[in-house]
């Protein structure tokens, strides 16, 4: 892979488990060798530096924090073994503490702590030691998701006011999404796509990427490309005809069909859809529903009263459509 990372920004890695984004993560840390090319940190090539000598510090799944170390002691730790001045690590807990709101809990030890305070304090301890970048490995994984959703901002906020660059790997795409200025989504090991979180949204470059970026996952229906009365159509393989926009695709050409869940609407000219389950969350509600046998899902701000195996019709603009090459997976 080849990635750049500029100076300040917000990079996150995704992909499906066993991917390799936390094996690529450690490598910049040094914690696992590169097997070839090079790994450079602001214009340095670090690829024989230790770990202590990167000028990073990194934020781990678990936390990783000393029990029998109170959280100031956990959060100058560091700087302790680096021989720092007392008054100077003390100085640069306290700005951490601040910084994350840890002010009253400086003297607690970590099992007197909730999931998302100990994870501040992993972050704070990382923050004192004022690095060039900072690298966290699934943080939020093992937090609520209401704590999660918190935790999210507060690292947003951290970023905006530390500038510091942030490489930072995670499975979840919201996080991805919500987080980021700019997203590498790979897959075995490989780089499928880097771009802005809304650019690799609205233009994915092939069916993976389209499928791993949005929630729920986009719609993906195989056929080909035909035409009915004078104007280009999909015919789905089970014979659903879908509206597309002309020239994408030549007739008869092999594709797959794909939607994003809320770019679909209901409307009296829309194509009927027989109801399987409906998902009513408040705001809006999720239609899981079938083109003749082609799943389709659907989420509209209406409220619905109809009932499994009624009928909806539901509308699709062409201008919202992906075309994927169906052998390779590419982006028409």
């Amino acid at each position: 892979m080849n990635v750049d990372i500029a100076d300040g920004e917000f990079v996150i890695l995704v992909g499906p488990s066993g991917c390799g984004k936390s094996t690529l993560l450690r490598m910049i840390a040094g914690l696992e060798a590169i097997s070839g090319g090079e790994i450079s940190i602001g214009g340095r090539v670090v690829n024989d530096v230790l770990p202590k000598d990167r000028d990073i510090a990194m934020v781990f799944q678990n936390y990783a924090l000393y029990p029998h170390k109170n959280v100031a002691d956990n959060m100058g730790f560091s700087l302790k073994i680096k021989g720092r001045p007392k008054a100077e690590i003390e100085a640069k807990v306290k700005k951490a503490a601040e910084i994350l709101d840890l002010g009253k809990l400086l003297d607690r030890f970590p099992k007197q702590l909730s999931g998302g305070q100990r994870q501040r304090v992993a972050m704070g301890r990382a923050i004192v030691r004022d690095p060039q970048v900072f690298l966290f490995d699934e943080p939020l994984s093992n937090l609520d998701a209401k704590l999660r959703v918190a935790m999210r901002v507060e690292i947003k906020e951290l970023h905006q006011r530390l500038g510091t660059t942030i490489v930072y790997v995670t499975h979840d795409q919201i996080e991805a999404m919500t987080m980021a200025d700019k997203i590498v989504v790979m897959r075995d090991g490989k780089v499928e796509q880097v771009g802005a979180p809304l650019d690799l949204y609205d233009n994915p470059g092939n069916v993976f990427v389209a499928g791993f970026i949005g929630s729920p996952a986009m719609n993906f229906i195989k056929g080909k490309i035909g035409s009915k009365d004078g104007r280009q159509v999909f015919v789905s393989d089970t014979g659903s005809v879908l509206p597309v926009e002309a020239g994408r695709a030549q007739d008869g050409q092999p594709a797959i069909y794909g939607i994003r869940p809320e770019h679909i609407d209901i409307a009296p000219d829309g194509l009927p859809a027989t109801v399987s389950v409906l998902e009513p969350t408040g705001s809006e509600t999720q239609i899981f529903a079938k083109f003749g046998e082609d799943p389709i899902d659907a989420i509209v701000k209406d409220r619905l009263t109809v009932r499994p195996g009624e009928e909806v019709r539901l509308k699709i603009d062409p201008r919202r459509v992906h075309i994927f090459d169906r052998q390779n997976g590419a982006r028409m």
